[in-house]
């Protein structure tokens, strides 16, 4: 399933039978940005235009938007697993860091 994206955000949404509409937020970030529409092409544009709006406004103020994410991922993994890692990226020529975003990315991107 592909997602909605707008100058690097991304949509999440959901139907709400109660309103008979989609509602959106902006995954990712803390901040609560939502938008709705009745119709794919509507929640679209409600989604590009809440995007734009929160980027003016953190303008506005002098606040500095949120990206969806940094980069950088915390895991704890058994001492075991860690070992079996720290081989695997050795035997593949590769950094820790680079062997497990290339695993991640490939097992993202499988479906």
């Amino acid at each position: 399933m592909k997602t909605m994206k707008h100058k690097g955000y991304s949509a999440r949404i959901e139907y709400s039978d109660e309103d008979a509409c989609f509602v959106g937020h902006i995954a990712g970030i803390r901040d609560v940005v939502g938008f709705h529409g009745e119709a794919v092409s509507e929640l679209r544009a409600a989604f590009k235009e809440a995007v734009d709006d929160y980027l003016e406004a953190c303008k506005k103020v002098g606040k500095k938007p949120q990206k969806p994410y940094s980069g950088k991922l915390m895991l704890r993994i058994p001492p075991k697993v860690h070992a079996a890692v720290a081989q695997a990226a050795e035997v593949s020529g590769k950094s820790i860091n680079q062997w497990a975003a290339d695993m991640l990315d490939k097992a993202a991107h499988s479906h």
